[in-house]
């Protein structure tokens, strides 16, 4: 896995003092695609990535704060001082500060912290049900071809072993030749299918987007905090419970029934899933999450060995679980 390099500046240091009065030279902490977090004073800074609007944040922390109003393991923003915003912006980076939480990451090898992950997200939906935060101002990447339409597309990449030349001298369906290089990853049947999922599913409320155990926290046995609400979304329940389930369950061979199950025990949001269901919509979080590389490619991010097997394992899952 290969986390943000971003440093924490001089005038990042500088802007934090003034807007939380946090001061010091940060630890880096371990984790972060996108944004580095750093610690600082019992503080987590957070500088998230060149490009993403404060406005974009500021509707993610909103979530956040929502779902921590009812659930203490929800990690929510600080306000700055002024209380006017919980973002600022340096160098076209959103910068934002949040408590800082002792732990490590989630096992989901340990079949406690597995169920107790699945009873928690049923509390976080569950607290984020009635929540109407207005449109996003940027899509979240899992929207993309959420609702039928096929997903926008992506760059190809070129990393090894991850491409396959189509037998036709020119894409069937030029412009919608997906990411990975892989014809079978264009999937009109799968499109056909989350149109009619959407609509027998109407059900909507803000989701946490990216919950998976790298996104919270553990101490003496117990989850402690959820944190990490940038890919926060409004979307039906059952595509986050299906998604979570195949992250916390051994996520080269499918998602966990026990993590499902004890999600509905534990009385989430989400409908029933029968076995199409839950493949499909796993489906779509693979398909969308290889899109997620290959843009990492286009951007030039050089994976190593190990990233590349995953990655090659995660579209083989795509296909393996083709109802």
């Amino acid at each position: 896995m290969i986390y943000a390099k971003t440093p924490l500046t001089r005038e990042i240091r500088e802007t934090v003092a003034l807007a939380w009065g946090v001061t010091g030279e940060g630890e880096r902490l371990h984790g972060g695609e996108e944004s580095a977090a750093y610690r600082l004073d019992g503080h987590v800074i957070r500088v998230g990535p060149a490009g993403r609007s404060a406005a974009e944040s500021e509707w993610c922390h909103a979530i956040a704060r929502h779902a921590a109003a009812g659930l203490p393991e929800a990690v929510a923003p600080l306000p700055t001082a002024d209380g006017t915003a919980t973002v600022v912006v340096v160098a076209g980076r959103p910068i934002s500060c949040w408590p800082y939480v002792e732990g490590s990451w989630a096992d989901s090898d340990v079949p406690a912290q597995r169920e107790a992950g699945a009873r928690l997200l049923a509390r976080l939906h569950q607290s984020l049900a009635g929540f109407r935060p207005g449109p996003r101002p940027v899509p979240a990447f899992q929207e993309s071809g959420l609702y039928g339409p096929p997903p926008r597309p992506e760059a190809e990449p070129k990393e090894p072993g991850l491409e396959r030349q189509s037998k036709d001298p020119e894409p069937k369906n030029p412009g919608l030749e997906p990411p990975s290089g892989d014809p079978d990853l264009q999937d009109p049947e799968l499109d056909r299918w989350l149109v009619a999922f959407h609509a027998a599913h109407p059900v909507r409320h803000p989701l946490h987007g990216d919950y998976y155990t790298g996104n919270t926290l553990v101490r003496d046995g117990r989850i402690v905090a959820v944190y990490d609400w940038d890919e926060s979304f409004v979307g039906a329940p059952e595509l986050e419970l299906a998604a979570a389930a195949l992250e916390w369950g051994d996520d080269l061979t499918g998602p966990s029934k026990v993590f499902v199950a004890a999600y509905h025990e534990a009385g989430g949001t989400a409908g029933h899933l029968d076995e199409e269901s839950l493949a499909q919509l796993v489906r779509h979080k693979l398909r969308r999450e290889h899109a997620y590389f290959a843009k990492a490619v286009r951007s030039g991010v050089k994976h190593d060995e190990e990233d590349i097997a995953y990655a090659r394992a995660r579209v083989e899952l795509f296909h393996r679980l083709r109802p």
